[in-house]
């Protein structure tokens, strides 16, 4: 008898301690990473009126200089984020991009998955980029656009270490992967608002968009600004 009073006053405790350790994590606040690591990523800007045109560059440098054409004719600012490889072979395109007024970030040096990377690899890879696109630009770089938008902690805390602000995007034409002038416009203006960062590719059928891109945005009371104006 007293052998099954001890067994089930063990088990009523084991249940208590088990029921107690449950209560404690429900109530506990819920651990979220994953939110503090995209609190410190900039998907919009704050402008009232202002739209960031971002160019990923790794790729298509004769359709860069046909986008800074019509960015000048409609008196429009970008913001070019340039991969370093790219940069290395194309330096009298970076100068180009400068001179014109509009303003670079990093991408990175070889678009790796920056969410594969530890934390020195991330340095590296950021820092080796943000580097070069100073050499060659002469000017400071601030802003960092991570490959596929791929990124984690160490991703992050490389950035942070290096002074570069990590920037996503709002709106995302997706025009690398859908070759259509219309789709890429569709989705570069679809509910544009001030505050939009919008993601774009030197590609053909983006370049023939951008002169409708740049004309409903005016007509909508939008203007174009650097990121870096955007954020604030």
């Amino acid at each position: 008898m007293k052998k099954r009073f001890h067994i089930a006053a063990l088990t009523n405790l084991a249940l208590a301690l088990v029921l107690i350790a449950v209560a404690t994590v429900c109530f506990l606040p819920a651990a979220s990473p994953a939110s503090e690591v995209d609190a410190r990523v900039h998907y919009k800007g704050t402008s009232e009126d202002g739209v960031s045109l971002m160019f990923n560059v790794y790729w298509g440098t004769e359709e860069v200089y046909g986008i800074l054409d019509v960015l000048d004719e409609y008196a429009a600012t970008a913001t070019f984020f340039l991969g370093g490889s790219w940069a290395d072979d194309n330096v009298a395109c970076v100068k180009e991009i400068v001179s014109r007024g509009h303003e670079i970030g990093t991408h990175g040096y070889f678009h790796k998955e920056h969410d594969k990377l530890s934390l020195q690899e991330n340095l590296n890879e950021i820092r080796t980029s943000a580097e070069f696109l100073t050499l060659a630009s002469g000017r400071e770089i601030k802003l960092f656009a991570p490959p596929s938008g791929a990124y984690n902690e160490d991703t992050l805390a490389a950035a942070e270490s290096l002074g570069l602000t990590t920037v996503m995007w709002s709106k995302d034409t997706i025009d690398w992967r859908d070759k259509d002038e219309n789709l890429c416009f569709r989705r570069a203006t679809d509910g544009a608002e001030g505050g939009d960062l919008v993601l774009m590719h030197p590609m053909a059928h983006t370049l023939k968009a951008l002169p409708r891109i740049l004309g409903y945005y005016a007509e909508h009371g939008l203007k174009t600004v650097s990121v870096g104006e955007n954020l604030g």
